[in-house]
């Protein structure tokens, strides 16, 4: 017996949005961030695997990881300093 107060979706929008519809609508609302995000983590990896490599080259594979580790409360005072330098120049 079929349902008749399911509502039943309007023709214009699909009932499952594929997998490229999905990422197009998020990186259409979070890109610049998105960008942002990457960026960061591309150029902290980067340095601090240089780092490890040159200036520590001796030093234990834990070293390392502290680096990395390092990487999370640099990237919030970061993005805190640069929003507060934003609003600075704002006034």
């Amino acid at each position: 017996m079929p349902d008749s107060d399911a509502a039943e979706p309007p023709d214009d929008e699909p009932t499952d949005p594929s997998v490229a519809d999905r990422a197009r609508h998020v990186l259409s609302e979070n890109g610049t961030g998105m960008l942002q995000d990457l960026l960061f983590a591309l150029v902290w990896v980067g340095l601090a695997s240089a780092l490890y490599n040159v200036a520590f080259s001796t030093a234990p594979q834990w070293v390392l990881y502290m680096f990395m580790l390092a990487g999370i409360p640099a990237y919030f005072g970061f993005f805190i300093s640069l929003e507060m330098a934003k609003e600075r120049s704002a006034r």
